[in-house]
């Protein structure tokens, strides 16, 4: 696998497809998302690593090396040091950043923390994916929300970096439900926060459900309000988020069956957030008829939004409304 970026910095992903699971929850086809249908022999492990070093981009002056897929830290002791021990030879390397590794809120204590810390690891990220016992139970999750606080306070207090990953849209939740668990995860102040609307694939609880007429996952436009409310809460409170939406590996696409699964999807969050604030600008200013709007060069298509969509809703309360980049704003934009 190649180098990824996500949010400011680079990583190297290494897949472990339910390595450490006691069961599948409702949502998961690891080999979907990630190509991989298998775990990584420690040798294999170590090969991707150095290819993937000497094939970073100039742009990136380091990259973690990151376990995602699995619970990495339920696996057993042996093949979770055997894991550590192939990526040990790329610590002394400067391009090297540290380890990353993803795992279940009920599988954290003091004595994993301690041999992830003598290997390396600097940051954990905890699949929470919900805080309300209801969704945890209906999609097979197997702990708590409590066992979501508990295992982030423990990471935080043994000095790791936190990272904390939900998902909205799941089967018996709710955007209100959702909006709970980002206030709730926002309230564990975490160092990063990846957001994951529920995608349906083939041959999982939820497909079946699905199938079924039973789950009816939202659409685009709820995902997209709810997913941009969310990120201006985290972004708000200093809580950098590194991923929103799953990324498009190669095939993915073509195998959704229901769900929201958008390539640009953070684009169109943060479009979403630019058109409230310009509304609002508006509202308060009284601007002149027709009103202009005046934005920053790089936001222009983010202004316009996708297909001009954000241009053509604000019209409908602003006729005559136009947006066109402006050099030089000490602002984001202006109205006119």
């Amino acid at each position: 696998m190649s180098p990824g970026k996500t949010g400011t910095h680079a990583n190297i992903p290494v897949f472990v497809p339910h390595l450490g699971c006691p069961h599948r929850c409702s949502f998961c086809h690891q080999g979907a998302i990630s190509g991989e249908g298998r775990a990584p022999a420690p040798e294999e492990v170590t090969a991707l690593c150095r290819k993937a070093l000497a094939e970073l981009p100039p742009r990136f002056s380091q990259a973690e090396i990151a376990f995602f897929g699995g619970s990495f830290t339920a696996i057993p002791q042996g093949e979770m040091t055997a894991l550590l021990e192939a990526v040990q030879p790329f610590r002394e390397d400067p391009r090297f950043g540290g380890i990353r590794v993803s795992t279940r809120p009920d599988a954290v204590d003091r004595e994993t923390l301690a041999v992830l810390r003598r290997y390396g690891v600097r940051a954990i990220e905890l699949g929470a994916q919900s805080l309300y016992h209801e969704v945890l139970e209906a999609n097979g999750r197997g702990h708590t929300g409590e066992d979501v606080r508990r295992a982030a306070e423990l990471i935080r207090r043994e000095g790791f970096s936190l990272g904390l990953q939900m998902m909205t849209g799941l089967y018996k939740s709710t955007p209100e439900l959702d909006w709970g668990t980002g206030l709730g995860l926002a309230a564990m102040e975490p160092d990063t926060v990846r957001i994951y609307p529920t995608v349906v694939l083939p041959d999982t609880q939820l497909a079946r459900l699905y199938e079924a007429g039973i789950y009816a996952p939202p659409g685009l436009p709820e995902t997209v309000e709810l997913c941009a409310r969310l990120l201006a809460l985290f972004e708000d409170r200093g809580i950098r988020v590194i991923r929103l939406g799953l990324h498009g590996e190669p095939g993915l696409p073509e195998r959704v069956l229901g769900g929201c699964f958008h390539p640009a999807l953070g684009e169109l969050c943060r479009s979403w957030l630019l058109r409230e604030r310009i509304a609002r600008r508006l509202e308060e200013e009284g601007p002149a008829h027709p009103p202009a709007v005046l934005v920053r060069p790089r936001l222009l298509s983010q202004a316009l939004g996708q297909r001009r969509e954000n241009l053509e809703l604000l019209r409908e309360r602003w006729p005559g409304l136009i947006i066109r980049p402006e050099e030089g704003l000490e602002e984001d934009f202006i109205v006119l």
